[in-house]
């Protein structure tokens, strides 16, 4: 779809990604962030993509998306995370963009039972209009706010391990599990496709369980050889990997 990838560029001059073409990753991972109105899916988004946060609440008009561009064991991989209107008046917008998503964190707010109550609902949009092996991690957000709970930390991880999905609480205002929630989302997403690499195109075969980074890998001596001209290059003494000095956080 030439408008889709078109915006995927447009996105990453906006958001300041040092890419000079669309297509400088291994792998790309399309995420979506849906849940009902108001619990703080574009505030989670800016919080990992631009660690920034404001309380000031816009309503999110149809859709969005921001690009992040992360490594795992020394694989860079795109991710273009969708924000996506909780409103009813966007569903039919919104779920269009469900088609090919990787994984989804599906958000209810711990201080709004309604949220809560409607994360079947969202579910089962997950089901109707996206593929089959779509990953999810439920996010219970504002984990901050204990004072105004209505929803238990146990209701959540109950709710979770009923539905087959992986369980966070998180506080975009505080930072707390933001990064965690897509690292998780990302690993269970990398660990189903190793075992699954014909279920999608965007499959990776990325170790699971290690560490997301925003930092590329150091180049080693095999990669600079073979980043060097043909013509200069002299046979590498030591084999490649053997010098590995990969950053982690």
């Amino acid at each position: 779809m030439d408008l889709y990838g078109k915006m995927a560029a447009t996105q990453d001059g906006k958001f300041g990604q040092k890419e000079n073409t669309d297509q400088n990753f291994d792998y790309m991972f399309k995420l979506l962030i849906i849940g009902n109105s108001s619990v703080g899916k574009t505030s989670f988004l800016f919080r990992y993509a631009d660690d920034c946060f404001t309380s000031a609440f816009v309503s999110t008009v149809g859709i969005d998306f921001k690009v992040k561009t992360v490594y795992k064991n020394d694989k860079r991989i795109k991710l273009q995370i969708w924000d996506t209107a909780g409103q009813e008046r966007y569903r039919t917008i919104t779920t269009a963009y469900y088609r090919g998503a990787m994984g989804f964190i599906l958000m209810y707010d711990i201080t709004n039972e309604d949220s809560f109550s409607a994360v079947q609902d969202w579910s089962t949009q997950i089901k109707t209009y996206s593929w089959d092996n779509a990953q999810v991690v439920l996010a219970g957000n504002k984990c901050d706010m204990e004072e105004e709970r209505v929803v238990s930390t146990a209701s959540g991880r109950m709710l979770a391990e009923q539905m087959g999905f992986q369980f966070l609480e998180t506080s975009a205002k505080e930072n707390v599990n933001v990064t965690q929630t897509f690292e998780r989302l990302v690993d269970i997403i990398c660990i189903h496709t190793a075992e699954n690499p014909e279920t999608d195109p965007a499959a990776t075969t990325a170790t699971p369980n290690a560490k997301l980074t925003d930092t590329p890998p150091a180049p080693t001596a095999a990669r600079l050889w073979l980043l060097m001209p043909v013509h200069k290059r002299a046979a590498p003494t030591t084999c490649p990997g053997h010098h590995h000095h990969g950053n982690s956080t």
